[in-house]
Formats: structure tokens, sequence, C-alpha cells
């Protein structure tokens, strides 16, 4: 929620004159017509001679400056404040923004216009109209904003028009503050599906490390209060004139790397329906999914960069799973095609080869990027790759033989790899690829997922 106090009128002589100038350019096309009848009567009254036509004329050309003078001279203190509910929406889904208005002056303010600057994707400007506002009071208005398109957009700032009785002048103040709304990718549940063949590390069962791997490997540790006496390790004790303890075995998360391609030449269309789109919100769904499963995730693109963790390695931590939740769909909001030609960053940052589960969502590839592609499944326990064919994607024809032959060449160096079709649901490609994952569960010694 955002507040902010609007201008009570302008002081000192400079302003003062800034501010009738200021004044004077409010005049709306009847305060404009009042005066230019006025000035044209008048001029007719004094080649004329009519002293009655002369008084028209003043009364025409006096009315709208003295309601100029009025309202430049009033002194309204109005505060305003907005509220946005909820400040993070998927694409799609409505936003409430509620706004309240308060004098704070001791005198009540006359007719008042509220406008609220919104981006045209969000919708139409609101506009508000509100009669008299008592001194002390307040008035809320509210009003919805949806937008299909992920991205930043900005509320505000806050505009408050005030009009004469008489509809002659009309001046505009602007509150400074400005709220942001952020329309994050929309998201598909995933069924609970697993992958069979599970390693140690990766699935639903928790690597575990073992400290006690024999007498002479003991790695021990200082007693601490509420230590369980049977795991004392009385020889150690005897080493080091302390009371030491057998370490405990050390359960590890497993992990998830959900690899995002924005390569622009992998993609061609545009639009909330177009293959990118597709697979920035698949990337999100993952993202979702895993960190529900109660898995370690980061995100990482083409470009090489890798969302977020304050993590193990750039993995979001057990215990922030929810803000890290929150930043890697704040990053996936604003995410752009990205102008490289190759996957190459992306592998390098892959280099470690302790990423656990590695989920691709990628475009077109050429015969030198489905080789590389092919690699990095030997720097994960388990490798899974949704293909997009942007061509078929546009004419909804058959899927290319190029393409089959770059899907062909991933399922060769161990990747469940799966061509996405124009307006697949992911939920259906997940459930086939644990399918496909489990036929082949004999031959592969790699970890599951869920």
């Amino acid at each position: 929620m955002t507040t902010a106090a609007a201008p009570d009128g302008q002081r000192g002589d400079e302003d003062d004159g800034g501010g009738l100038r200021a004044a004077l350019g409010g005049l709306t096309t009847r305060g404009r017509s009042f005066l230019a009848a006025g000035v044209a009567a008048a001029a007719c009254a004094y080649v004329l001679g009519q002293a009655d036509l002369l008084r028209v004329g003043l009364l025409l050309a006096t009315l709208p400056l003295i309601c100029v003078l009025v309202l430049h001279r009033t002194r309204y203190r109005v505060a305003a404040s907005r509220r946005l509910t909820p400040q993070r929406v998927e694409a799609g889904s409505e936003a409430r923004v509620q706004l309240r208005m308060e004098n704070v002056s001791k005198l009540p303010t006359g007719l008042l216009m509220l406008q609220d600057h919104v981006p045209y994707m969000l919708g139409p400007r609101p506009r508000f109209v509100l009669d008299r506002v008592e001194a002390g009071g307040r008035r809320e208005v509210s009003y919805r904003v949806r937008s299909d398109l992920r991205g930043r957009f900005p509320l505000g700032p806050l505009q408050l028009r005030l009009n004469d009785p008489f509809g002659m002048c009309e001046l505009t103040r602007s509150f400074s503050a400005y709220d942001t709304l952020t329309v994050i990718p929309r998201t598909e549940a995933l069924p609970p599906v697993k992958l069979v063949g599970e390693a140690s590390g990766y699935g639903d069962g928790h690597q575990r490390s073992l400290a006690l791997a024999g007498d002479d490997d003991i790695i021990p540790r200082a007693y601490r209060h509420g230590d369980d006496l049977r795991r004392v390790h009385w020889r150690s004790t005897a080493r080091y004139g302390e009371l030491m303890v057998r370490r405990e075995e050390q359960p590890q998360r497993a992990r998830c790397t959900v690899l995002l391609d924005t390569r622009r030449i992998a993609y061609q269309g545009s639009g909330p329906d177009s293959a990118f789109e597709w697979a920035v919100s698949g990337a999100a769904s993952a993202l979702v999914h895993m960190l529900e499963r109660g898995y370690a995730v980061r995100l990482v693109t083409d470009t090489g960069t890798s969302v977020a963790g304050e993590g193990s390695e750039g993995f979001a931590g057990a215990a922030d799973s929810a803000e890290s939740a929150g930043l890697m769909l704040d990053t996936l909001a604003v995410v752009d095609h990205s102008e490289g030609g190759g996957l190459s960053r992306a592998s390098d940052l892959l280099r470690g080869g302790d990423e656990g589960l590695l989920v691709a969502f990628v475009g077109d590839l050429d015969e030198e990027q489905a080789a590389l592609t092919a690699r990095m499944r030997h720097r994960a326990g388990a490798a899974v790759a949704f293909v997009l064919d942007s061509g078929t994607w546009l004419t909804g024809g058959a899927v290319a033989g190029a393409v089959e032959d770059r899907v062909r060449k991933l399922r060769e160096a161990g990747w469940t790899a799966l061509v996405v079709p124009p307006g697949a649901k992911l939920a259906d490609l997940w459930q086939q690829a644990a399918g496909v994952r489990a036929e082949s569960a004999a031959a592969d010694t790699y970890g599951g997922w869920s």
C-alpha cells in the first residue's frame, strides 16, 4: 500500500504567479467560450455604445476568471492511499486496486475527479467522481486490473482533478506514489508421478551421507547437551581428552535444475499462445511443482544466469522455498528472448555434475546445439527435455523430420525427450515422461523424480 498527500496550492510570489498561469491554462471549453463571448460583447458594446451589452460582456468575461481565482486559492489538503491485492498474480487473473481519499483539511471539498494511470495492457484508465468530502471525511473506491501478458506494470501516479461548480476551470494535481503489479506466467498443477530407478540423492528419498564408514574413518564431533550417550566414541574421547560422539547421518535434499532456453532464434511467433510463452509457463510449473515436492531447485537460462537461491551452490534451501519460488517467478515474469546463438553458457554452468534432476525446456535445436544438449545429460542424475518445434506451433502441421532426429539423439544420450505439440498440456506430457522413463528403468541407473 502506498500513501501520499496532494499539493495544497502554491506559495510565494513566483509560485503564485506560476500557479495562476497554470490555473488559467486549466480553463475548460465552457470557460474559454464564456471568456471569448464576454470580450466580444464588450468590444461590440464599445463600438455600438450599448451600456447594457457592456455589462453583459463584463459578466460573461468575469465569471470564468473568478472561478479560476477561487479554484487557485483553494487549499484542499487531501491524502490518498492505494492498496493492491495481490501484488503478484498469474497471467489471466485479476487483481483488485482499492483507492482511499481522505480530506485532512478543515474545509469540505468540492467536486473531485480521480484518475489512476494504468498501462493499456491492464485495461481502461479508471475514473471516479466524488461529489463532496467533508472535513476529516474519507471515501473509498476500487477497480480491477487483468493482463494476459506477463510482466511488471506500474500503477499510478494518481491524479486528482478539481472543478468549480460552474465547470469553468479544471485543475489537476498528481500524487507521486505508485505501485507495481507483477504478472507471473501461468502455472499448471502437475501429477505426483515418479521416474523409477532411484539413486542416492535424487528422487523422493533423500541422500544420506554416512560419517561412519569404518572404525578408522570416524569423523567425530564434540559432545553436545542432549546427544545420545550410546553414540559416544570412546577411542576419540581418549585421544582428544573430551567427550566425542559419532556424527549422525546427514540428510541432503534432492536437487532439481530447470533449464529454460530463451534464444530468439529458437522460437518463432509471439503472443500468449506462442511456443516461447509455453516454455516459460512450463518452466514456472516445473519450478513450483518440484519445490512443493521438497526439492532444492534452481533456474538456469541459456545465458548462463542462475536463479535463485541463497542455498548451497545456488540451489534454493528448504527454509526459503516460498521466497525462492517468488523470486524465480518474478524473474520469469520479465524474462525475454536472448540474442545468444547457443547453449554453451548454460552447459558451462552445469559442469559441476551434481545437478540432480535436470528438466529442460528448449526451442529449435540445430545439430550442434542438439549434440551440446545431449552432453548435458552426463552432468545430472536424470534428465527430461521438452522440445518445442516453433514452426509446428505456427502452422499447426506435422513435426519436421529434423526435429525428430534431434529428439532421437537426446534419447540416445539418456534424455527422456518429448516433442511438445501446439497447445499441449504440460501435465499430460509430465505423465507421459514418467511412463517413458519407467520403460527404460531397467537400463537406467540414475535418479528418479516426483
